[in-house]
C-alpha cells in the first residue's frame, strides 16, 4: 500500500506500476492499493452537469455520462454511483462540500455546467477537485461547439481530467478508421468506416463495391491512406476525410502496391511494391508523386512504420527465412533485426512516444499482440487468441487497438483494445464486423 501527496500523484503511481519509465511519487495522505500487480481504480464522482438554461437539460446528463464512461473505460478510475451521493451539485459556482464527498470515498470530483444558445451553440465548463486535500486541481476550463458535437466536448473534458490526474496526454477526443465488414464469409463486403474512439458516430467513407484494406491516418488526421482492389490488383489511394474525395497515388511501376503509411511530416508515404516476384519498400513524395526504392533484398518487405521523428522505419521481412522485424534508416540502407523470439513477427507499429514497437506474433498455434523496446529488448505479449493482429496506438501511446477473430465466428472480426501492461482488454462496439483499425491523433 503506497501513500501519495495528491490526487495527481495517486493516479501517477497507477501509471508508474503499470507503465514502466515514470517517476515514483512521494509519500503523502492519499493512497492507492496495489495487490499482486492489480491496480485499485481511483474512485471518482461525476454528477450530472448543471443545465444553465432549459434547452441544455438533457445534454447535461449526457455529458456527464460520457465523461464517466471515458474515465472508467481506462481501468484507472471507478465511478462512485450517484445513488451514494450525499451532496447534490445544483450550482456550478457553489462551494464544494468536501466532507460529503469524502464520506462516500470519492477521491476525485468533477463538476460541470452546460448552456445552449438559440442557435444551438453549446458552452461546456468543468472543474476538477481533489476531495481529500480539499483543493481544485488547476483552473476550470470551458469548451464551445455545436449541439451535434456535444460528444467531442465531453471527450475534451475527460481528456483534460485524465491529463491533470495522470500527467499523461489524453486520447478520448480521437477517431478510428477501420474496415467495416458485412455478409457471409464467402461473400464478405468491405468498406472504410470511421468512428469515435469508443465506437460512437460511425460513418462510412467508401461503398462496398471493392475490397479495401489497411487504412492509415495522416499525422493531422485529415487524410486516410488505404489499399483498394477496385482496379483488379491492389493500389494505394488517399482520401480526404472531410470531403470524402479521393485519388490514386502514382506508385512506382509494379504489379501490386499496398501497405502504405504516412511519415510524420505528412508529405512522405512509405509502401510495399511487388514487381517481378519480389516485394520491396518504397517511399513517395505525395506532392510530386516521385518514388524512391528503399530495399533491394530478395525477400518480402512489408508493413513499414516510421519512428515519430521520421529518421527510421521498422518493417517486416522474411529475409532470415521467417517473418521478423527490422529497423533501417528512413532513406534506406542497412537494416538490423530486432525480433529474436520463437515464432513469426509482423505488422510492426512505432509508438507515438517513440519508446516501444507494437507487433503481431504467431507462435505455437496462437496469435498475440505484443510490444518491445526499439532495440528488441523487453518483449511482452499482451494478448493470446485464435487470431489477433494489426495493432494501432492511441495518441498517447498507452493503449493498443487491434483486430480479433474468434474461433467458430465464421470469419467475423471485431475490434479490441488493451493497455500496454496487458490489462483492461475490452471489445470496441462497431456496426457489424470490423478489422484493420487505425487510431487518429487527437483532434484539434
Amino acid at each position: 500500500m503506497t501513500h501519495l501527496t495528491s490526487l495527481a500523484k495517486t493516479a501517477l503511481l497507477a501509471l508508474t506500476v503499470a507503465l514502466p519509465g515514470l517517476a515514483m511519487a512521494q509519500d503523502g495522505p492519499l493512497r492507492i492499493e496495489i495487490t499482486e500487480g492489480v491496480i485499485e481504480p481511483l474512485p471518482v464522482a461525476v454528477p450530472d452537469f448543471v443545465a444553465e438554461n432549459p434547452a441544455a437539460a438533457q445534454m447535461a446528463v449526457q455529458l456527464a455520462d460520457v465523461v464517466a464512461a471515458d474515465l472508467t473505460g481506462t481501468g484507472l478510475f471507478r465511478e462512485v454511483p450517484p445513488s451514494a451521493y450525499i451532496s447534490q451539485v445544483t450550482s456550478f459556482s457553489a462551494p464544494v462540500q468536501y466532507a460529503d464527498w469524502k464520506a462516500i470515498n470519492a477521491q476525485a470530483l468533477i463538476t460541470g455546467a452546460v448552456s445552449m444558445d438559440p442557435g444551438g451553440r453549446l458552452t461546456v465548463k468543468f472543474r476538477l477537485y481533489d476531495v481529500f486535500s480539499g483543493q481544485e486541481l488547476g483552473d476550470g476550463l470551458q469548451f464551445t461547439g455545436t449541439e451535434a458535437g456535444w460528444r467531442r466536448m465531453a471527450h475534451k473534458v475527460a481528456d483534460a481530467v485524465y491529463s491533470r490526474i495522470t500527467g499523461e496526454g489524453g486520447y478520448f477526443d480521437s477517431r478510428v478508421v477501420y474496415v467495416g465488414e458485412t455478409g457471409p464469409k464467402d461473400d464478405r463486403r468491405k468498406r472504410l468506416a470511421i468512428m469515435d474512439y469508443d465506437g460512437a458516430n460511425t460513418q462510412y467513407l467508401t461503398d462496398s463495391s471493392s475490397i479495401v484494406l489497411a487504412p492509415r491516418f495522416s499525422p493531422t488526421g485529415d487524410r486516410v491512406l488505404y489499399t483498394s482492389y477496385e482496379s483488379g490488383s491492389p493500389r494505394i489511394y488517399v482520401l480526404d476525410v472531410a470531403s470524402v474525395g479521393r485519388r490514386e497515388l502514382p506508385t512506382a511501376g509494379g504489379n501490386m502496391a499496398f501497405s502504405p503509411r504516412f511519415g510524420p511530416n505528412g508529405q512522405t508515404v512509405v509502401y510495399s511494391l511487388e514487381s517481378g516476384g519480389n516485394t520491396d519498400l518504397y517511399s513517395m513524395n505525395v506532392a510530386s508523386g516521385q518514388s524512391t526504392r528503399l530495399t533491394q533484398a530478395p525477400s518480402i518487405e512489408t508493413a513499414p512504420s516510421f519512428s515519430p521523428d521520421g529518421s527510421q522505419i521498422v518493417f517486416e521481412s522474411d529475409r532470415s527465412g521467417t517473418p521478423q522485424l527490422y529497423i533501417m534508416p528512413a532513406g534506406g540502407g542497412e537494416a538490423r533485426r530486432i525480433s529474436f523470439g520463437q515464432g513469426r513477427y509482423g505488422t510492426p507499429v512505432w509508438s507515438p512516444r517513440g519508446d516501444l514497437i507494437a507487433f503481431t506474433k504467431q507462435s505455437k498455434g496462437r496469435f498475440h499482440i505484443g510490444v518491445m523496446r526499439t532495440d528488441g529488448s523487453e518483449e511482452r505479449l499482451l494478448t493470446a487468441s485464435f487470431l489477433d493482429e494489426g495493432p494501432t496506438w492511441s495518441p498517447n501511446g498507452r493503449v493498443i487497438m487491434f483486430t480479433r477473430e474468434t474461433q467458430g465466428a465464421q470469419g467475423a472480426s471485431s475490434l479490441y483494445s488493451v493497455d500496454i501492461t496487458g490489462r483492461n482488454l475490452k471489445r470496441i462496439p462497431t456496426d457489424g464486423g470490423a478489422s484493420d483499425p487505425a487510431w487518429s491523433p487527437l483532434q484539434n
